[in-house]
C-alpha cells in the first residue's frame, strides 16, 4: 500500500494551486517509522503555456491522483522538485 500526499495552498492571486505531489509506501513492520516524501509540481511544457497558466491563475495539475502512485505514463511528464514532506507512522 502506499499513501498519496497532494498539497494546495494560495497563490500570488488568493487562488488555491498545486503546491506538489508525492507517494509513499506503507511500512508493515510494527514500530514508529518516518519517511520522507520528495515532493513535485507538474510543468507546462512551452512558455506560451507557462504564460497562460499564469496569467489565468490556473496552474498544471493532475486530474487523477493514480497518476502519482504509478508509474506508468510518467516518464512523458514534465515535473519539478518542489521541497519535501515528512510522515510519521505508528504500525502496530
Amino acid at each position: 500500500p502506499q499513501i498519496v500526499v497532494s498539497v494546495y495552498g494560495p497563490d500570488f492571486f488568493g487562488n488555491d494551486v498545486v503546491r506538489g505531489y508525492g507517494a509513499v509506501h506503507v511500512p508493515f513492520t510494527p514500530g514508529r517509522h518516518k519517511r520522507t516524501i520528495a515532493m513535485f509540481v507538474p510543468e507546462s511544457t512551452s512558455r506560451l503555456q507557462k504564460f497562460t497558466s499564469w496569467f489565468t491563475g490556473r496552474r498544471p495539475e493532475f486530474i487523477d491522483p493514480k497518476v502519482v502512485a504509478q508509474g506508468e505514463g510518467r516518464e512523458v511528464t514534465r515535473v519539478r522538485s518542489q521541497g519535501f514532506v515528512t510522515i510519521s507512522f505508528n504500525v502496530v
